[in-house]
């Protein structure tokens, strides 16, 4: 694409889709945390007024900032034309440029992932050392994590945001100690030869970065979904890139998308207070507010929109020649591959397992509405609890009240953002990258 179009175009929706993100979020944040009289008008604020507020004090001023501390480490911003050079070896290379460091720090910022550069931040254009990959990493926790920090303050007790906060910092770590386990393994398919295999499974890596942080950034990077990545998940061992999937598919709540992985989390939280009150006998209520059965149906209906996309398109596409032609490997690497690009494609994540070939025009088209469908039919239920939510009656805490803003609840819902993800795509992985895990010990790879 052009320089215009990128910087016109693709960066008009990087922040307006970051900054939309935001505003659904504290739409839903509105409709929990609200205290209105009976006969006040029932508001969940105004969208416009957010989506530039986020844009103009939130992602502008981040983004300016970064873009000059990424140009300082040495990532290109200029409008020159791509130059042609000789080698050492005398031959001839082209040297792509442009405005680079404009882009990159949006796309990390807004958790939109799409790289300046196909080899995206595996590419030392985008991301030269190991201090602009921590920059990088930071950036794209930095909103989704500080909005946890902004719904206690609407709660009036920060202690709500801090519990999420948690709940999202232990499914992090349990990610990320799972990635890095998995990929300072060697690649099966190498095991068998005389070869040091201290570094891990260094295919598909870049060496100024390593298994470590490779591992680390995928995991980042699926938590939150961005879907920049400085390795290709491609070439990950099987549990390495079940990893990603995994992180994806349980909701992009890890965190999350800028704003939706704290709307998105908020889901979670209705539906785990709904599972204490029904342990406890008693009617649920979250922040003093009762949760009933159209808030349920709501959140019920936003889980299932993401296994019904990605499970029912990856059996289509498993099972007719559109879907498997543009295979690159067989079995059930091959099956992870379109699991991965739906699951991608559902979750606005961006990251794939880019052995599939995806640019097809069925393909095109699918992955299309996945992308569209895992945006936005998730929004309409988050918007209906929080319209449900914001005219309720708040009833004081008693003695039967089950606290949401302790380590307890944080347990709770960890337990339950694990077991409904784990109960929808266990099957699913289990013929994946689990069954390519155990056909690698045994000495078959794909």
């Amino acid at each position: 694409m052009s320089y215009l179009s990128q910087m016109a175009g693709l960066a008009w929706h990087n922040f307006i889709s970051a900054a939309a993100g935001i505003g659904v979020a504290l739409a839903l944040a509105r409709g929990l945390t609200r205290r209105q009289a009976p006969d006040a008008p029932r508001t969940l604020g105004n969208f416009w007024a957010d989506l530039i507020r986020a844009t103009v004090y939130v992602l502008l001023p981040l983004s300016l900032i970064f873009a000059l501390l990424l140009v300082s480490q040495g990532v290109v911003q200029n409008f020159s034309a791509y130059r042609e050079i000789t080698t050492v070896e005398g031959a001839k290379q082209v040297v792509a440029l442009g405005p680079v460091a404009s882009q990159e720090d949006i796309k990390e910022l807004g958790t939109n992932g799409g790289g300046f550069f196909n080899a995206n931040s595996a590419h030392p254009f985008e991301n030269p050392s190991p201090f602009t990959n921590l920059v990088e990493l930071w950036l794209i926790f930095a909103i989704p994590a500080g909005l946890t920090y902004t719904y206690g303050r609407m709660a009036r007790n920060s202690r709500q945001g801090w519990a999420i906060l948690a709940a999202m910092g232990v499914l992090f770590l349990g990610g990320a100690v799972a990635a890095h386990w998995a990929e300072a393994r060697p690649n099966q398919a190498l095991a068998s030869l005389a070869l040091d295999h201290r570094a891990g499974n260094m295919e598909g890596k870049e060496v100024r970065f390593g298994t470590a942080a490779s591992a680390l950034f995928a995991t980042v990077t699926t938590d939150a979904s961005c879907g920049a990545v400085n390795a290709m998940h491609d070439s990950f061992n099987p549990l390495g890139g079940l990893v990603p999937l995994v992180n994806i598919q349980l909701g992009e709540v890890i965190f999350g998308g800028v704003g939706a992985g704290l709307y998105g989390m908020l889901v979670f939280v209705v539906l785990s207070v709904f599972i204490a009150g029904l342990m406890v006998g008693r009617t649920p209520e979250y922040l003093g507010k009762k949760i009933e059965s159209r808030e349920m149906k709501l959140a019920m209906l936003y889980v299932l929109v993401f296994p019904l996309i990605i499970l029912g398109l990856t059996a289509w596409a498993s099972v007719t020649q559109w879907g498997t032609s543009s295979l690159n490997n067989a079995g059930p690497h091959g099956l992870s591959e379109m699991l991965y690009a739906f699951t991608s494609g559902a979750g606005n994540n961006g990251s794939a397992f880019a052995g599939l070939n995806a640019n097809t025009p069925w393909y095109n088209v699918t992955l299309g509405l996945t992308m569209l469908g895992g945006r936005f039919l998730m929004i309409i239920p988050a918007l209906g609890i929080a319209g449900a939510m914001v005219g309720k009656k708040v009833v004081p805490p008693g003695p039967g009240t089950f606290p949401t803003d302790g380590p307890l609840f944080t347990f709770l819902l960890v337990s339950v953002v694990l077991i409904v993800g784990a109960l929808t795509f266990f099957p699913a992985l289990s013929l994946g990258p689990i069954v390519e895990h155990f056909a690698g010990l045994a000495g078959k790879v794909y």
